[in-house]
């Protein structure tokens, strides 16, 4: 992890004021607008600002939260709000307690849970002095959720956690005093913790903090382990039970990244986007794309040399933009070498829009912690130092119209959701993709609304007396499949599906087979047994808001179109087409059980007429039933 030390602060700041203004200065995006909100004191003899990788979470109230990891009045770290005009309030000062109980350095900011509070995670201190996860209230209570043991849960949290939807905390160790290389894990807000899984190397070490997918699943980086020649860290998704699956592991220059260090952010095409520190084309830091599946994509590859003044080596990760671009920060390059704001589209054409140290480097130099896009439309973020020492926190305006932030975006019908914004006392509307919904005004930046009957998985916004705000994602509405009709046939059957917010269904599956299907309506669904359908699997609805299970598997029943020949003496082979054979149990000739038989394919079974076979109907079983021919097999 990379971090600036008071000498290092000093001589970049030297370096801000005496370099000579080079040859050529890339070209500023329009109409975005920097400004310094606040410039953090040194203090207590030590570097006192905002250290990597921080992240800035929106409250309730509308102001931005983070941590810093060594000042306070223990010089062992605090819990800071700041005001988006940029006036920062302590509210938790770390080490309070004897031996640090309450935890020490804060490295990763905090992230807002539903239940209003913060949550993040020390890297000292905690009853083993081995890191911990707290929780703090706004007016700065602290409650520690757990302590790191050096054990089975390793140890060294470097980041904060990130709010499932299901209401736990998710985050990462680094296992450093234990040799291990990493784990995840889960906490609840009551404090329930459970290690959800070890990183081996081989699967990555030193994970990153995870993000979650609309499909409910988490993605990060690591930034070690992977690929057994590089060693150049990996992406990896895991299920929210801890099942960790490498979807690509980097090369390093020049073939793709190296050392990826920030948080993954999923696009408006699905697809997740990120940094690496180092690698790319010329080893100054890379953006990638890759889908969930795992397909890898190399961007854009940083480069910072005297005809190209580009940002390189990016700590932070992307930021998701309401124009679908993606936002981010390089800690060094740019005009002055000391770092810059950069924009990238999703399809890799990169422009810088700031350039930090562009006069005095009162304005700040060394960008690494994560931009946040508040409501209010602006990027804010912060500086490893300035001309002084001190980290600055600033704002960016790119001409982004105030928006609205959903803490939750996944949700069934008649669940109450929240929603950060501004100016929610003169609401006059809330609508889930366009249906309205029944809403709570909290407060001017908070708000509650319940998802509607009918609701459709899209934009949700908020309108007002005097404009219209948009959510910054779409809200996934969730699927739900109550009850199916028949509970069983053939291949063929109709089947009525009747459930909750099916009106976008795309997909249906019945056996596990795609199924042809009409919507009657959002509680409603038609679908037709397709061939191959197997007993076993439960019925699946899709929609943009996931998938829908229903409660129990469909019974398909295997039937007979014919066999052939159609009479014979005892131990013809008689091979019977139709469907649904995969695993028949048993085929009868007249009630009289087959010794020897074989499913050949799931629409074609061969038997043996049996011993004492009489004339009569053939059958075939299977766990999903039994079926019989229409006509009779004559027993010669």
């Amino acid at each position: 992890m990379k971090s600036i030390n008071n000498s290092m602060t000093l001589n970049l700041a030297l370096a801000c004021t005496i370099m000579t203004v080079l040859l050529f200065t890339t070209a500023a995006a329009t109409a975005q607008t920097y400004t310094r909100l606040y410039t953090y004191p040194i203090g207590s003899g030590a570097y006192s600002g905002i250290l990597a990788p921080q992240v800035m979470s929106q409250g309730r109230d509308g102001n931005l939260y983070t941590t810093i990891a060594n000042n306070g009045t223990q010089s062992k770290g605090t819990v800071a709000r700041i005001t988006t005009a940029g006036a920062p309030t302590t509210i938790y000062n770390f080490c309070s307690l004897t031996s640090c109980a309450d935890g020490s350095n804060p490295l990763g900011g905090v992230t807002l849970g539903f239940d209003g509070n913060f949550y993040g995670t020390t890297q000292g201190g905690g009853s083993h002095a081995a890191g911990s996860v707290f929780k703090v209230t706004p007016t700065g209570t602290l409650t520690t959720l757990w302590n790191f043991a050096n054990g089975t849960d390793d140890s060294v949290p470097y980041y904060t956690t990130s709010l499932g939807q299901d209401g736990n905390m998710y985050g990462v160790s680094w296992g450093q005093y234990n040799g291990q290389y990493g784990a995840l894990f889960k906490v609840s807000a009551a404090g329930v913790f459970k290690a959800l899984s070890d990183f081996t190397y081989t699967n990555g070490a030193l994970p990153n903090l995870p993000t979650q997918g609309t499909d409910l699943n988490f993605y990060g980086t690591t930034q070690s382990g992977g690929d057994a020649t590089c060693k150049c860290g990996v992406v990896y998704k895991a299920t929210a039970a801890g099942k960790v699956t490498v979807l690509h592991a980097f090369k390093g220059y020049p073939t793709d990244g190296y050392r990826p260090i920030g948080i993954l952010v999923q696009g408006t095409d699905g697809n997740f986007y990120g940094t690496t520190y180092q690698g790319g084309a010329h080893n100054q830091g890379s953006v990638f794309k890759i889908t969930p599946s795992g397909v890898f994509t190399l961007l854009y590859s940083f480069n910072f040399s005297s005809s190209y003044l580009d940002a390189d080596l990016p700590e932070a990760g992307l930021t998701l933009g309401t124009d679908g671009n993606l936002y981010g920060v390089g800690t060094a390059g740019g005009s002055k070498n000391a770092g810059a704001i950069f924009k990238i589209t999703p399809a890799g054409s990169e422009s810088i829009l700031y350039n930090f140290c562009s006069v005095t480097c009162n304005d700040g130099f060394g960008p690494a912690t994560p931009l946040v896009l508040h409501t209010d439309g602006k990027f804010y973020g912060n500086t490893n130092g300035n001309s002084l020492g001190g980290s600055v926190f600033y704002s960016l305006d790119v001409g982004f119209t105030p928006l609205v932030n959903l803490v939750t975006w996944d949700a069934k019908v008649g669940k109450t959701v929240e929603i950060l914004g501004q100016g929610f006392t003169g609401t006059t509307a809330v609508a889930f993709n366009g249906v309205n919904a029944t809403f709570n005004n909290v407060s001017d930046t908070y708000m509650t609304a319940v998802v509607p009957a009918g609701a459709l998985t899209g934009t949700v916004t908020v309108t007002t007396f005097t404009s219209t705000m948009k959510s910054n994602r779409a809200f996934l509405v969730t699927p739900q499949v109550k009850s199916f009709t028949p509970a069983s046939g053939i291949v063929g059957t109709s089947v009525t599906i009747t459930g909750v917010s099916l009106t976008q269904a795309t997909k249906v599956t019945i056996g596990g087979k795609p199924a042809s299907f009409t919507v009657n309506s959002d509680t409603q669904v038609t679908a037709t047994v397709p061939a191959g359908a197997k007993t076993g699997a439960k019925i699946a609805i899709t929609t943009p808001g996931g998938i829908a299970n229903s409660p129990s598997a469909f019974a398909v029943i295997p039937s007979i179109s014919g066999f052939s020949p159609t009479s014979g003496p005892v131990g013809t082979s008689v091979t019977i087409t139709g469907n649904s054979f995969t695993k028949a149990t048993k085929v009868t000739f007249g009630g009289v059980a087959a010794t020897s038989y074989q499913v050949i394919s799931d629409t074609q079974v061969k038997a043996l007429v049996p011993t004492g076979a009489v004339t009569g109907r053939i059958a075939v079983t299977t766990l999903g039933g039994t079926g019989t021919s229409s006509t009779n097999f004559t027993v010669q």
